[in-house]
């Protein structure tokens, strides 16, 4: 089972970019950020909970998002391995990983970085609240406490994975194909 952690910045393409690669390399794509979105639209008391928090820009706690994607590793079968678009994002979370993925026998297999300036950040992030209708997106002191977040707290995963010999950055500033065809190069 392959376990693939797809990393950057908010805005960096991940959601975009993350499609294809779970159906080229056969893997399940969990986005922490749709399975919050499902649990809010379902109104559920975790779903209250991070809408709080999301609309303030922050982050859920990990416990809650740990749950969510280990619940989703027992319960997936038919596939090569997993694409985790927005989870870890702390060092800590990393380490969950590790060990929620040691559990199964298994290792991290690689962190595809996709990495682009802070000012197409908040490009991209604009552009897809009026695309999308995410009111989350739409308020530029929300965007800026995304960004300081991404890099307090999440930017430290480069370092964490590069100790680890599993971090492959990408340039993600060009065409969804050239980019995508860069991602494809590495994890081919």
């Amino acid at each position: 089972m392959k376990y693939y952690v797809l990393f950057g910045p908010p805005g960096a393409g991940k959601g975009t970019q993350a499609g294809a690669m779970a159906e080229r390399f056969h893997l399940c794509h969990i986005s922490t950020g749709e399975l919050l979105r499902s649990e809010i639209a379902a109104g559920t008391p975790l779903g209250m909970e991070a809408k709080a928090l999301i609309d303030a820009g922050n982050l859920v706690p990990d416990e809650v998002v740990e749950g969510m994607i280990e619940a989703k590793f027992d319960s997936v079968k038919g596939v090569d391995g997993f694409l985790l678009d927005g989870f870890p994002r702390t060092v800590a979370q990393a380490d969950a990983l590790k060990d929620m993925v040691a559990r199964r026998g298994e290792s991290v297999t690689a962190c595809v970085s996709l990495m682009i300036p802070d000012a197409l950040v908040h490009e991209r992030i604009a552009h897809r609240a009026q695309l999308e209708g995410r009111a989350d997106d739409a308020r530029d002191e929300v965007v800026s406490n995304r960004i300081q977040n991404y890099h307090s707290k999440t930017e430290p995963l480069i370092a964490y994975y590069k100790a680890a010999g599993l971090y492959c950055e990408i340039d993600g500033v060009g065409t969804i194909d050239e980019v995508r065809e860069r991602i494809f190069k590495v994890m081919a």
